[in-house]
């Protein structure tokens, strides 16, 4: 099952610092869950500056359960870069 995360960053002040600050351990988790196929596309969502303000990613998932357990172990929500996320479950259209 696939299922579509949009996560917006904080606002404050320092919500790019802990972004960067997160930003390789985030990348090593995506480069782990892509190796095991748990990862279909993403990346960050830009202000019209072209700042990183959020993201969004699609995951391949058996269900929800498994999904919200394996976000436990994000960098971006347990080091509080996520402010707002948006879960929902998602086809990806398989045009040929």
């Amino acid at each position: 099952m696939q299922f579509l995360l949009i996560a917006y960053d904080g606002t404050d002040a320092e919500a790019l610092d802990r972004r960067m600050k997160s930003r390789p351990d985030h990348l090593e988790k995506i480069a782990l869950i892509k190796k095991a196929g748990e990862f279909l596309c993403g990346g960050a969502i830009l202000d019209d500056s072209g700042k990183m303000i959020g993201s969004m990613i699609l995951y391949e998932a058996p269900d929800r359960a498994t999904l919200d357990e394996r976000l436990k172990n994000e960098p971006y929500i347990y080091n509080k870069v996520w402010e707002k996320i948006n879960i929902r479950p998602f086809r990806l259209a398989n045009i040929e």
